[in-house]
């Protein structure tokens, strides 16, 4: 892979090919920003799973630096008040045939389990989107106060994909490097509790970050930290 001049010259700072601890890791990655605009910073967490195997979840980190999403709920009845309440920008079953028309100005859809037979038939509009409420992702539940808030809060999904990697954002060039920090053990903990009963060592098997347009530097992960 080819890469330009301002990024060979951002490597050449430091020694990539050496591990790092995520303190160190945060602060090269943010030294070696060279675009013109707030690079996000990304963790890619390489895992040992078996064969068919994922892992999925979510988790709020603990500084933000996304603005705030727009979250739609599905649901009818005493539980579009109480979603507006929570913060919802969108609540109600008449959502249902908007979206089915073309309508997708939100950033994320929840709904409560009695709506899920007619919100699975938007599979095909909100599934290409990613846009589809899941219980595995807490986006299907009876407690839409709850999820709304946590969604507002900056609840993130993560999940591994085909490889067994799971790439996630966890902040901006521009943040403060301890509050970076904050987010990336935040996350490593939270993937660390996925390791399946009875594996061996070697679950998380690397870990790096870098930004955008950066670099990657290999963070030293050690499980049970």
């Amino acid at each position: 892979m080819k890469h330009g001049k301002k990024y060979k010259i951002a490597a050449a700072k430091f020694d990539l090919s050496k591990k790092y601890d995520v303190a160190s890791a945060c602060k090269m990655v943010q030294d070696m920003k060279f675009a013109n605009f707030d690079e996000t910073i990304e963790a890619h967490i390489s895992l040992r799973l078996e064969k068919n195997a994922t892992v999925r979840d979510t988790l709020v980190f603990p500084n933000q630096f996304r603005g705030e999403k727009k979250v739609l709920v599905f649901c009818k009845g005493e539980k579009v008040q109480e979603a507006l309440d929570a913060g919802a920008a969108f609540a109600g079953e008449e959502y249902i045939e908007k979206v089915k028309g073309g309508w997708l100005d939100f950033d994320v859809a929840v709904a409560t389990p009695d709506m899920m037979k007619d919100v699975g038939r938007l599979g095909m509009v909100l599934g290409r989107k990613g846009l589809m409420p899941n219980p595995k992702t807490g986006t299907v539940t009876p407690n839409v106060a709850q999820a709304v808030a946590e969604l507002k809060k900056g609840r993130t999904e993560y999940r591994a994909d085909k490889a067994g990697i799971i790439h996630i954002a966890v902040g901006k060039c521009s943040m403060d490097g301890e509050k970076l920090v904050q987010n990336i053990n935040t996350l490593l903990t939270e993937v660390g509790r996925k390791k399946p009963a009875g594996c061996a060592a070697g679950f998380v098997q690397s870990v790096s970050i870098s930004s955008s347009m950066g670099p990657g530097v290999w963070v030293d992960y050690k499980e049970g930290e």
